[in-house]
């Protein structure tokens, strides 16, 4: 699993001119899955999300959580993070996993991260042609890819 993880002000997600999820201060968090996911990159990683200390404390530094400030969370299903471009100028997608493969491992790291936040996440509609707004706060944009554990 691929993650980019920003930290924002806001962030919406719109699908056929609707907002179908809006947050405040929190995360935006887009997935990308790969047929070689499961149950153990979904625990690590929502773990690791809902964990990471990228929020500013009284002095403004980055030593909070998204649990720690209460903050929402959007996560987007998103394939073009498997994107290779060593050949060429089209990327290939040959590692983005199919929707048979993807949709239950997309929901399942939606379950676990409301687990891990103890809350209600929004998220964007797999599949859909989505417009995500966002303000990223800092900035501050994390990757991880569970492949990797960096």
């Amino acid at each position: 699993m691929k993650a980019v993880i920003q930290r924002v002000s806001e962030a919406s997600v719109t699908i056929d001119g609707k907002i179908t999820a809006e947050i405040q201060k929190g995360l935006l968090v887009l997935i990308g899955i790969e047929d070689a996911d499961g149950a153990d990159d979904i625990q690590w990683l929502t773990s690791k999300i809902a964990n990471l200390r990228i929020f500013g404390d009284e002095n403004e530094v980055m030593n909070l959580s998204v649990k720690d400030v209460d903050g929402a969370m959007i996560v987007v299903s998103q394939f073009t993070l498997h994107a290779q471009t060593k050949k060429g100028n089209r990327p290939s997608y040959i590692k983005a996993s199919k929707p048979d493969v993807a949709i239950p491992l997309y929901e399942g790291f939606v379950r676990q991260m409301e687990t891990e936040l103890g809350k209600k996440i929004q998220t964007g509609e797999f599949g859909a042609d989505m417009k995500v707004r966002l303000l990223n706060d800092g900035p501050v944009t994390i990757i991880i890819d569970t492949k990797n554990k960096e």
